[in-house]
C-alpha cells in the first residue's frame, strides 16, 4: 500500500553525518534549490515523516487529494527524532512531519537549527503501557517504569505519571522535568530509553510510557490498551508540518498545509485511529 521511499541505514547515517557537520545557520549552502515563495510548483515536495501515523496521513493525502490539488508529494520515512530536522535544515528534504513544539524548541536550541512550524495536524496521546499490569493500581513500589530519554518527552512522561498519582514532582518542575525532579518516586524505579525502543522493552520492565506513534507501530491500541492516556484538552503537544525558516511561504508547503487541515484528513484520522490519534484542527467548512 505504501509507495514512499524508505531510507536505508547507510543513507540515514550519511544524512546524519551531513546534518551534524553543517547544521546551525539560516543560510546553509545545502538548502534545497527552488525553496521559498518562488519554488517551482511542479517540483516534488519531499517531506520527512515518522512511519505511523505521520507517513500514513501523508500517503493518504498523496493518494487521494494531492493530484487534484496540483501537488507533487514525495514521502520519506525516518524512524528516529533527529534526522528529519537535520535533513530539513540542510535541504535534503523540503519539510518534515513528526514532532511537537516543545520538542522542536529544545532541538533548535541544542542544535542551532531554524526549523519552524507551519500547521498543526494531530495529537498522539502519550500513554502508560504494561505487559503484566491490567490496571493502574497494579503498578506498585519496587517495580520499574521505562520513560523516553529525550528532554521534552521525558518531562511529558513524568507529568503523565504525576497527574495519575504514581509519582510527585518538585514544585516548579515543568515540561523539561528530569528524573532528578521527582520529589517522591513512591518506591518506583525508572529506566531511561530512546523513545523508539520503548515498545520492545515492555517485556523487560513493569511498565513504559510510550509515544503514540511508536505505540501504534508496535500494534498497541492507545485508546484501549493504555493504563492511562494523556488528555487532549489544552495539550501543547500537537504534531505539525514544519520547514526551515524562510520556506513557510513555499506554495507547495502552503498547499500541503491546507490539505492536511482538510475535512477529508480529519475524517481519515478519526476513522483510522479511533481516538488513538486525534485531529488538532477543526476543518470546518
Amino acid at each position: 500500500m505504501r509507495k514512499n521511499t524508505k531510507l536505508t541505514v547507510a543513507a540515514a547515517t550519511a544524512a546524519l553525518a551531513l546534518g551534524l557537520t553543517a547544521c546551525g545557520t539560516a543560510s546553509d549552502p545545502g538548502a534545497a534549490s527552488g525553496s521559498g515563495a518562488g519554488a517551482d510548483a511542479s517540483k516534488a515536495l519531499v517531506v520527512a515523516a515518522s512511519p505511523t501515523p505521520h507517513a500514513d496521513i501523508l500517503n493518504y493525502v498523496k493518494d487521494n487529494l494531492a493530484k487534484e490539488a496540483g501537488l507533487n508529494l514525495e514521502v520519506k520515512e525516518f524512524t528516529d527524532y533527529v534526522l528529519p530536522n537535520t535533513a530539513t535544515q540542510q535541504g535534503q528534504v523540503d519539510a518534515n512531519f513528526f514532532q511537537h513544539k516543545p520538542y522542536l524548541d529544545d532541538f533548535n536550541k541544542k542544535n542551532r537549527t531554524t526549523i519552524v512550524p507551519v500547521a498543526d495536524v494531530h495529537l498522539e496521546p502519550l500513554g502508560l503501557y504494561s505487559a503484566s499490569a491490567k490496571e493502574l493500581k497494579d503498578i506498585k513500589a519496587g517495580q520499574t517504569v521505562a520513560v523516553p530519554n529525550d528532554t521534552t518527552n521525558e518531562g511529558r512522561a513524568l507529568a503523565l505519571l504525576a497527574d495519575n498519582g504514581l509519582i510527585t514532582l518538585k514544585d516548579g518542575a515543568g515540561a523539561d522535568a528530569k528524573l532528578s525532579d521527582i520529589e517522591d518516586a513512591k518506591g518506583l524505579k525508572f529506566k531511561e530509553l530512546e523513545a523508539a525502543t520503548l515498545p520492545r522493552a515492555l517485556n523487560d520492565v513493569d511498565a513504559a510510557v510510550i509515544n503514540g506513534n511508536y505505540a501504534i507501530e508496535a500494534e498497541l491500541e492507545p485508546a484501549t490498551e493504555a493504563l492511562v492516556l494523556e488528555k487532549a484538552e489544552g495539550n501543547p503537544y500537537a504534531n505539525f508540518l514544519a520547514v526551515k525558516k524562510g520556506n513557510e511561504k513555499d506554495a507547495r508547503v502552503q498547499k500541503l498545509a491546507e490539505l492536511l487541515n482538510s475535512p477529508e484528513v480529519k475524517q481519515y484520522i478519526e476513522d483510522t485511529y479511533k481516538g488513538s490519534v486525534i485531529p488538532a484542527f477543526g476543518a470546518a467548512q
